[in-house]
């Protein structure tokens, strides 16, 4: 009854301008069989909510007040949108005569109305935000439980790199520590090698004044030499020269010497690299 008190009040009132309210679904109508593009307006009602299904110029709109805005409902799906509310409970209406004249229908009759997205009901945009926000702040805070670990992250790796570098540096000390030692010991052995193979005189070693002496010795008898050879190229055969008084036994003699100090030296050079390479084949295998 109390819809239908609704519905006759309504009745009442849009007679004042002319109107009349015709059931949709009413036998009398179906008869009529009018396609509902054809109409102006259709009246909704479940319960005690009303709306208004009304044509503005050449396009139809969905005036629910629960929406967020009008919504823009085509000529194909008018038919479909009308069945889907009655299915839902609702109860439609035609309003039969001459609508009064709204600044909307005039504007509309001369333009289209494109509506990119739907509108959606107030209650569930309101959900809809509720939930954005809820999703914001949730990622807000992953967000900065990122930026923590992320921080955490930087000085894991700043301290791994700090490690890192430490480490080389040992191993470069400890390189270098084993390359002075391999050198060391290389020197060690050499000096003992030179002092076993030099030969020593009187049970003691050289000294410089003695070495230089004896390099002076062994020049001036190079020289010696070279002038004894040119005198012989230049004396003819039947004429032999005369030798030095020198005997060639002590020449040969300080020549060996000499020539084992040359080559005492050779062999000291060449045990002190070997030395230094066995030492670093014993580093580089461990």
């Amino acid at each position: 009854m109390e819809s239908i008190f609704h519905e006759k009040v309504i009745s009442n009132a849009l007679k004042v301008w002319g109107l009349e309210l015709i059931l949709f679904n009413s036998p009398e109508y179906q008869r009529l069989r009018i396609d509902p593009i054809n109409e102006r307006s259709f009246i909704c009602n479940y319960k005690e909510h009303w709306f208004t299904v009304r044509k503005l110029g050449k396009q139809w709109f969905n005036l629910n007040s629960l929406l967020t805005g009008p919504e823009l409902i085509s000529d194909t799906y008018l038919a479909l949108f009308l069945a889907q509310l009655q299915q839902e409970g609702y109860s439609i209406f035609v309003v039969k005569g001459d609508l009064p004249d709204c600044e909307a229908d005039q504007l509309l009759q001369m333009i289209r109305v494109q509506q990119m997205h739907r509108p959606k009901l107030i209650g569930e945009e309101l959900a809809q935000l509720k939930e954005q926000r809820v999703q914001k702040t949730d990622l807000e805070r992953v967000l900065e439980a990122n930026d923590g670990s992320g921080m955490l992250d930087e000085d894991e790796e700043d301290l791994q790199r700090a490690l890192a570098l430490s480490r080389q540096e040992i191993d470069l000390e400890d390189e270098e520590a084993d390359l002075r030692r391999a050198i060391q010991l290389s020197m060690q052995g050499t000096s003992r090698n030179i002092c076993q193979d030099i030969p020593q005189t009187s049970g003691t070693h050289l000294t410089s004044e003695e070495l230089r002496k004896r390099r002076e010795a062994y020049f001036e008898k190079e020289q010696q030499k070279r002038q004894q050879q040119q005198q012989q190229q230049q004396d003819p055969p039947g004429h032999p020269c005369e030798k030095p008084n020198t005997s060639s036994g002590a020449l040969d003699s300080d020549l060996g010497d000499a020539m084992s100090e040359e080559d005492m030296l050779q062999a000291a050079v060449t045990m002190s690299l070997e030395t230094v390479r066995s030492n670093f084949k014993t580093e580089g295998k461990k």
